[in-house]
């Protein structure tokens, strides 16, 4: 974070201190809210949480260097104290900002917005230095501590932000007023709870409703292939700019093919030219995160060449999303198990098919939540689409979800053991060790909920000698 005195965090935060000889004394440190992560200089926010109160680590977290702690009640050692502590870090986050130099760019979307994020920060980063989300930290509590980790070398900050509900993303982009926003999809995760497409377009939508107008250098960056997202333009000032497979976007692919391990290759056209791509990331739906994120960097001043160079050079950053690593006796195990939704389940398994041309394929899933009326469909679908691709086998995990995938399969022409339906992941680990054979590609997929990366790692630990090679 940028350097700040106690006494002007507290007149921002709108705070009391207490216990705090020097008020004149800085926070050079990150803000963090886990005690683990203290640093000397930091400051520690102490949030009540269902099982553990950040209180309770005052004492530990000042001993451990921290300059002071943001507190809901006095704690003994040097706090400012605030009627809220989570608004308090957004009321931080917000001044911290507007004193940064950095051009803020925030992204939401349906699926891909941690895969795309990524690759956007490792884009830009070969520009300048570059602060971005960790992982799917994206809410009101993650967001507001990514931009307090920006400091005055930062000049591109890149923001995921989720939604659950209207007014969401409104609350946040209050918080990180972005100039480029980029909307990526509208699709179905969190449909249950938000009741319909529509609902989610217009919860989405407030991302470019809050970007600058254009004369002030606001950048609405939009999937032209996604009409919901689209229609979006009409909702900002900003210049849109559209990305995507369609012949009137402005950042477009062509030849898309994948390769024979499954990775993405096509040729990137930019308004300023065009250049060649070959992803070290596995399925074509990388395709679309790929050109969002060129999108944003050629707007923010990047080449064609200087962006394809460093889409082709991206890895993975975050865990569980299209992990690809080869056991020594050629198992491929792909962990996706970070989370689920209609869209990137169809995408994982059309990534499987492609890796697993000539091998074995087994497709372990589980199931996708927050999908209200429509959770039957949806997994009936997506059983039966392994079935189309050929998926060799699959093993639905888990209970009454489970069982529809498995029926899906099933009434789509998987007989006999192509398909079957266990109880949860150590029966599933089970299963497949007993069958499994070097070779065969294994994909792993299901919510967050489910916790089906126990079953990509037992995998991995299982009958391997030596070390096992990531690719």
């Amino acid at each position: 974070m940028i350097a700040l005195s106690l006494a002007e965090i507290a007149a921002v935060v709108g705070g009391q201190t207490h216990d705090i000889p020097d008020p004149s004394v800085q926070v050079t440190g990150p803000v963090v809210r886990d005690s683990r992560e203290v640093e000397p200089g930091s400051l520690f926010a102490a949030f009540v949480g269902e099982h553990v109160d950040g209180h309770d680590f005052a004492a530990a977290v000042v001993e451990a260097g921290a300059v002071a702690v943001l507190a809901s009640r006095p704690v003994g050692v040097p706090a400012i104290v605030v009627a809220d502590v989570q608004t308090a870090l957004g009321a931080l986050a917000r001044h911290v900002v507007a004193r940064l130099g950095a051009i803020l760019v925030a992204l939401t979307g349906s699926a891909g917005k941690t895969s795309t994020k990524d690759l956007l920060a490792q884009v830009l980063r070969n520009k300048a230095p570059t602060v971005f989300t960790p992982g799917s930290l994206n809410n009101e509590i993650g967001l507001p501590l990514t931009a307090l980790s920006a400091t005055e070398e930062t000049k591109f900050l890149v923001l995921e932000m989720g939604a659950r509900g209207i007014g969401h993303i409104r609350y946040l982009t209050g918080l990180t007023p972005p100039k480029v926003g980029l909307v990526l999809n509208v699709g179905t995760a969190h449909i249950g709870e938000f009741g319909g497409r529509e609902q989610i377009a217009q919860a989405k939508g407030e991302l470019v409703e809050a970007l600058p107008a254009a004369a002030d250098g606001g950048t609405a960056v939009l999937n032209a292939d996604d009409p919901l997202v689209r229609a979006m333009a009409s909702r900002t000032k900003a210049k849109v700019i559209l990305f995507g497979e369609s012949g009137e976007a402005d950042v477009r692919a062509e030849n898309v093919r994948l390769t024979d391990s499954g990775q993405p290759s096509f040729r990137l056209h930019t308004p300023s030219g065009a250049s060649d791509v070959t992803m070290r990331l596995y399925g074509e739906h990388h395709v679309s995160n790929a050109l969002a994120a060129a999108a944003v960097a050629h707007e923010l001043g990047m080449s064609a060449e200087e962006i394809a160079i460093a889409l082709s050079e991206a890895g993975t950053l975050s865990r569980w999303r299209m992990e690809v690593t080869e056991r020594p006796d050629g198992v491929t195990i792909v962990n996706d198990a970070y989370n689920a939704n209609p869209e990137s389940m169809r995408a994982a398994l059309r990534a499987l098919a492609a890796m697993g041309k000539g091998r074995r394929t087994w497709a372990v899933l589980g199931k996708m939540a927050e999908l209200g009326d429509e959770a039957l469909a949806e997994h009936d679908a997506v059983g039966r689409l392994a079935v189309r691709l050929n998926v060799s086998k699959l093993v639905a995990v888990g209970g009454r979800e489970a069982s529809w995938l498995q029926l899906g399969a099933y009434n789509e022409g998987s007989w006999g053991e192509e398909s079957v339906h266990v109880s949860d992941a150590q029966a599933a680990v089970d299963l497949v060790r007993s069958e499994l054979r070097p070779g065969d590609v294994v994909l792993v997929k299901a919510s967050r909920s489910v916790g089906l990366e126990s079953v990509a790692t037992a995998l991995l630990e299982t009958g391997a000698e030596g070390e096992v090679a990531a690719r």
